[in-house]
């Protein structure tokens, strides 16, 4: 099919978005926060509203990007030098102030299904970071010059989702453990803020690296 991308492609998005995946932000943070709350129901609610979230930015990036990618090299160029510094600038965030995991129990009254799902769309969707990593993380993994461009982005932001859920669906699981795994060691925190810095350098290289074909 037009629209998939070639399997080494396919390989190389799924073992980063694997490793993106894993690593704690916001979208974990709440989910650990609803499950060790309101339980896993609600962990699993909020997750739900999260990967909704990462399918409507899929979509303004397929309407946008994929159309300013292809019809100006220029702005190619500019994107690539702004989303390459962007991720510099989050891998030296993730050394310099630490992981962003910091779970709180609270505890509080029930809340509906629906508001936690409402809480996890909110929390992705109001976050620049995820719009701007998204502009900077689809893009790479198609040519400027592909007639199917947009079709290849959306299949790829939505293999991004499939992929995320068992990676994230074991977490909301095992939130409890986990979460008191963090909390009781430092190092393990910070060998995943150096994980995630890893991550996000080596996307600024390939970015700066990449050519428009």
């Amino acid at each position: 099919m037009a629209f998939v991308p070639d399997l080494s492609v396919l390989v190389q998005f799924s073992i980063a978005t694997i490793i993106l995946a894993i690593t704690p932000g916001p979208d974990m943070t709440l989910f650990v926060s609803r499950t060790l709350n309101q339980g896993r129901l609600a962990g699993f609610a909020s997750m739900a509203g999260a990967l909704c979230g990462t399918l409507v930015h899929t979509t303004l990036v397929v309407v946008g990007i994929s159309a300013l990618i292809v019809a100006s090299p220029t702005a190619f160029f500019v994107l690539k030098i702004f989303g390459a510094g962007y991720l510099v600038f989050l891998a030296w965030q993730a050394i310099a102030k630490g992981s962003a995991f910091s779970p709180e129990q609270n505890g509080g009254p029930n809340v509906s299904l629906f508001r936690s799902w409402a809480a996890g769309l909110g929390v992705n969707l109001l976050n620049p970071k995820i719009i701007l990593f998204f502009m900077t993380f689809l893009p790479q993994f198609v040519s400027a010059h592909d007639t199917h461009a947009p079709g290849k982005l959306f299949f790829l932001g939505a293999l991004f989702v499939v992929l995320s859920i068992p990676v994230t669906a074991p977490m909301v699981f095992a939130a409890e453990k986990f979460s008191a795994a963090m909390k009781s060691s430092p190092k393990i925190t910070r060998v995943v803020d150096y994980m995630l810095a890893g991550v996000f350098s080596a996307f600024a290289l390939k970015i700066l690296t990449a050519q428009a074909k």
